[in-house]
C-alpha cells in the first residue's frame, strides 16, 4: 500500500508499505479521507515534534519513519481477536490519541494528559494511507447523516468542543475567538453551542472573517484596522469578553488574547506555540484573569459527531481542497508551508 513517510524534518516521502493487519483488540481500517493538520506541517518542518527518533516509543515500540496523518475516516474492513461492538463495514472516525488508562492521569479521567500517551501519526503510523491499524476502543460509528469527508474533520472538532469545555462555558458568555483558521471557525461553532451570546471573531484575513461570520460569529475584527481590546469594550458595554480563545499561537495573537478579554475574564489557549512570548503577567494578576491550556480531548468524539449529525457544526465550509494522495506533497504540504497558505482552511487527502 501507499504511505506518506515521515523520515527526518524536511524529508517526507510517499512509500510502498505491506499492508497492516489487526492484532487482538484492534481493527483494520481503509481510510477514506484525512485532512493536513497545521501539526503535520510543524513536523515536516520543524520536527521532530511528537515522533520519536532516537529511541521507540514507550508505548508501541516504534519510531521514525512513521506514517503521517491524524485526522481520518474510514471503514472497518479487519477486525482482530477479542474485539466487540463493530462489524465489518461500520464507517468510523477514527481517535488517534493511545492513552495507557493504566497511570494517575488516565485513571482520573484525564487520558491526554496520560504519562505514556502516543498518537497515531506521531508514535504509531497514521491515515496518509490506505490501511490503518487502531485499537478498537479508537473507533467511533458515523451517524448515517454524517458522511466521509465530514468526519475526517470530528477530531479538529473534538479540539474546539474540548476547549469550550475547558472554559466551562455558560449560556449568555461572550467569547472572542483570536484567529479564524480550523480550530477558531469550529470553537466558534462549539462555543455557540455551548451557549455564547456575543461572539467576536478577531481575524484579519477578509475571507476567513466572512466564513466565521456565516458560522456564528456576532462580530468580525479585524485587529490590523481597529484596536480590537477597544472594540470589544464598545460592544460589550466596557466589559470585554468573559472568555477568549486564542487559537493561533504566536506572541501577536496572545497578547490580543489579553487585551480582548475583560476583568477576571478566561483565557483558552489552543494555539499551537512555535516560540516563546513574553506576556505582561502583571495585568493577568491585577485584574484576576485566568490563563488555561487546552489540549486534544478525551470524550468529545462522540459530541462532535453529534454536532456534525444536527448541524451545530458545519465542517464542509472549512474544506477548501481535495487532493489525492500521490500529490499530497506538491499540492498539499508544499502550499500550506508557502505563502498560499492563507488560501487555504483544510486539506482532504483520498488514498483511493
Amino acid at each position: 500500500m501507499k504511505a506518506l513517510r515521515w523520515h527526518e524534518r524536511g524529508d517526507i516521502r510517499i512509500e510502498e508499505l505491506p499492508e497492516p493487519s489487526p492484532g487482538d483488540g484492534e481493527v483494520k481500517v481503509k481510510v477514506k479521507w484525512c485532512a493536513i493538520c497545521t501539526s503535520d506541517i510543524h513536523e515536516f518542518t520543524s520536527g521532530p515534534i511528537l515522533i520519536p527518533t532516537k529511541r521507540p516509543h514507550p508505548a508501541t515500540g516504534r519510531q521514525a519513519p512513521i506514517t503521517l496523518g491524524h485526522e481520518f475516516s474510514g471503514e472497518l474492513v479487519e477486525i482482530g481477536n477479542g474485539v466487540t461492538g463493530v462489524n465489518v463495514g461500520d464507517r468510523v472516525a477514527v481517535r488517534p490519541t493511545l492513552p495507557c488508562y493504566e497511570c494517575y492521569w488516565c485513571r482520573h479521567g484525564r487520558p491526554i494528559l496520560c504519562n505514556r500517551l502516543a498518537t497515531l501519526g506521531g508514535g504509531a503510523d497514521g491515515g496518509f494511507a490506505e490501511y490503518v491499524v487502531a485499537r478498537s476502543d479508537m473507533v467511533y460509528r458515523l451517524p448515517e447523516e454524517v458522511t466521509y469527508e465530514m468526519a475526517a474533520l470530528s477530531e479538529p472538532s473534538a479540539v474546539a468542543i474540548h476547549a469550550c469545555k475547558r472554559a466551562s462555558l455558560s449560556p449568555g458568555d461572550s467569547v472572542a475567538v483570536v484567529g479564524a483558521g480550523p480550530i477558531g471557525l469550529l470553537v466558534i461553532q462549539a462555543a455557540r453551542a455551548a451557549g455564547a451570546s456575543k461572539l467576536f471573531a478577531i481575524e484579519p484575513l477578509s475571507k476567513r472573517g466572512e466564513i466565521a461570520k456565516r458560522l456564528g460569529a456576532t462580530e468580525v475584527i479585524n485587529p490590523r484596522e481597529v484596536d480590537a481590546g477597544k472594540e470589544i469594550a464598545s460592544l460589550t458595554d466596557g466589559r470585554r469578553a468573559d472568555t477568549v480563545f486564542e487559537c493561533v499561537g504566536i506572541p501577536e495573537s496572545m497578547l490580543l488574547s489579553l487585551t480582548a478579554s475583560g476583568r477576571g475574564g478566561k483565557i483558552i489557549v489552543v494555539g499551537q506555540a512555535t516560540e516563546v512570548c513574553p506576556f505582561p503577567f502583571g495585568t493577568v494578576m491585577a485584574l484576576e484573569k485566568e490563563i488555561l491550556g487546552s489540549c486534544g480531548y478525551e470524550d468529545e468524539f462522540p459530541t462532535a459527531l453529534s454536532y456534525m449529525r444536527d448541524g451545530r457544526i458545519d465542517t464542509q465550509s472549512l474544506i477548501t481542497a481535495k487532493i489525492k494522495l500521490d500529490d499530497i506533497i506538491e499540492q498539499g504540504f508544499n502550499v500550506l508551508n508557502s505563502e498560499r497558505k492563507v488560501e487555504h482552511l483544510k486539506i482532504l487527502v483520498s488514498p483511493e
